[in-house]
């Protein structure tokens, strides 16, 4: 309720009128056996109605200008795209850091593996401290701390302070792979929150190509530590934006602070706010928010199989971060900076395909269109998956692609261009199909729907780049050295593993096998919502 509403003229049980002034209100009835015996709980229930405070226009998030939305749609993207850069960017770091603390190949890479388990982990905790305290207050308190614990990994006396402050950094910085997705649904209403949600989405899937491209320049010229060097300023840039630009969006979040206000202008503590009276043992919604997904993985197959399929992509994304340097630099030549610049591909296929968002928007439309002819307001959640379909061709199209073209008698171009290309809109497709999917199908759970695809596929992404060199080959060169000099080009079939052809293709033919996924759910999707005790 506004100042002016509490000034106007309110009806009492008895039908008198009578003007609430905030001191009026707040001085005692003397006649207190009167008013206890005339009230009745009709009455009682309408005066704590008058007391309500209401969102003022001026305050609503969707009421803020076009302009300002998009700053904040960028700063949080931006955010999202720092966190999942600095998780990569050690990919290179490795030699460095082995060097200088006298550890094997396989110890460096937990340093990607233990910063991805840490962003899966973090919104099991970010989400309910998020509505509890708003958006604004975890944003800033988990860039100020990957801010600080950025410091300490990249002044590391010895590997176990690089290797704890690496997971912290990566723990803290998960609230924008959680929680930030709810600050964009704030801002825009269902008519427009397509594009938004689009642009923040495929930040987090940039960042990790990114990371390998920024790290590859750093570490070609510099120390390894500059690679954390410029991350932490990175950090502190946006920390300052976050700080400065970005409001708080939580609708109930703003209702509580202005009731606050109220009680403390006015003296008068029946001033409240939904969320004032809402359930705030903390402890419990974290325990809720550690077991609900889990939980909804064990009891629905359907969100267990998305996950999984997800999860695979994820992780075939990161050990690429160890696949691609045996591929480009042993195999073709490569120095570092130009390893790096080999993920290119796959970011240029993500954002070819964000340019295709305009007509999923409009057969979401169509699809709109043709349910609300049935009588149904919405179109129904397995429409989201068309998309998935055809991020489930691209996929493993990609990888196989890829996997036919790395051996070195063939320019290194083409696998770039048609294999990764293909690969990074397959990416794109995927994630987000299977995200927009698992909100409308689970909207009443949709928190912990995201939180199980988040902490899965983490932990996939945090396993695989562990057995890339085993994959690859018998060596942690793939075995590519040892097959040049017998004078089979780049194929690597020396050593334990499977060789770049191999290992590639084998992971191009898991991912044929998972395909058919996104077609079966369209089609037995609204059956399968039927039966589970979870979805809508």
């Amino acid at each position: 309720m506004s100042d002016p509403e509490k000034l106007r003229p309110q009806q009492d049980s008895n039908d008198r009128s009578v003007t609430r002034t905030p001191e009026a209100v707040s001085t005692p009835v003397p006649t207190k056996e009167v008013t206890k015996d005339t009230q009745t709980p009709s009455s009682s229930s309408e005066s704590e109605e008058e007391y309500k405070v209401t969102l003022d226009d001026s305050k609503d998030p969707q009421n803020c200008s076009t302009f300002r939305k998009w700053v904040v749609v960028f700063i949080i993207s931006s955010c999202a795209l720092c966190v999942t850069c600095a998780s990569s960017a050690a990919s290179f770091t490795e030699n460095g850091v082995a060097a200088e603390f006298g550890v094997s190949h396989e110890i460096t890479i937990l340093a990607i593996s233990l910063f991805v388990e840490g962003m899966g982990l973090g919104p099991l905790l970010a989400g309910p401290l998020s509505e509890v305290y708003g958006r604004n207050a975890v944003y800033r308190v988990s860039f100020v701390l990957l801010f600080a614990f950025s410091f300490a990994v990249a002044f590391a006396p010895n590997v176990a302070v690089y290797l704890v402050f690496r997971f912290l950094c990566g723990f803290c910085g998960s609230t924008f792979l959680s929680v930030a997705g709810g600050t964009v649904s704030d801002l825009f209403d269902n008519d427009h929150v397509g594009n938004p949600m689009a642009i923040y989405t495929i930040s987090p899937f940039i960042g990790p190509v990114a990371g390998p491209l920024i790290s590859g320049f750093i570490n070609q010229n510099l120390d390894w530590r500059w690679t954390y060097h410029i991350l932490i300023m990175w950090t502190f840039a946006q920390t300052v934006a976050l700080f400065l630009l970005v409001p708080e969006t939580f609708v109930p979040v703003i209702l509580s602070r202005k009731a606050a206000r109220m009680r403390k202008q006015t003296g008068n503590d029946a001033w409240w706010a939904p969320l004032d009276r809402a359930n705030k043992n903390l402890g419990q919604a974290i325990l809720v928010s550690c077991y609900k997904p889990f939980q909804l993985m064990l009891y629905d197959q359907m969100a267990l199989l998305l996950n999984l399929w997800t999860s695979l992509i994820l992780g075939i994304l990161y050990l690429a971060f160890q696949a691609f340097p045996i591929i480009f630099t042993l195999g073709h030549g490569f120095n570092t900076q130009q390893t790096g610049m080999s993920f290119l591909g796959i970011g240029l296929g993500m954002i070819l395909a964000l340019g295709t968002q305009g007509y999923w928007n409009g057969l979401m439309r169509r699809e709109t269109k043709k349910a609300e002819k049935q009588g149904v307001h919405d179109a129904p959640p397995e429409a989201r998956l068309y998309m998935g379909e055809v991020g489930g061709i691209l996929v493993p199209l990609g990888l196989l692609i890829l996997a036919l073209l790395t051996p070195y008698p063939i320019p290194w171009p083409l696998p770039i261009v048609l294999g990764s290309v293909i690969f990074g809109a397959g990416i794109y497709f995927c994630f987000t199909s299977t995200f927009t999917y698992l909100v409308v199908a689970y909207r009443p759970i949709a928190a912990s729907a995201m939180a199980s695809n988040s902490a899965m596929r983490s932990t996939f992404a945090a396993v695989f780049p562990l057995f890339a060199g085993f994959l690859y080959g018998g060596d942690d060169d793939g075995g590519i050295m040892r097959g040049q000099l017998a004078g089979n080009g780049g194929w690597g079939r020396i050593g334990n593993g499977l060789g770049t052809v191999g290992a590639t293709g084998m992971l191009a033919a898991i991912m044929a096998v998972a395909a058919p996924l996104p077609f079966i759910f369209r089609r037995i999707g609204a059956r399968l919502r039927a039966k589970s005790r979870f979805a809508v």
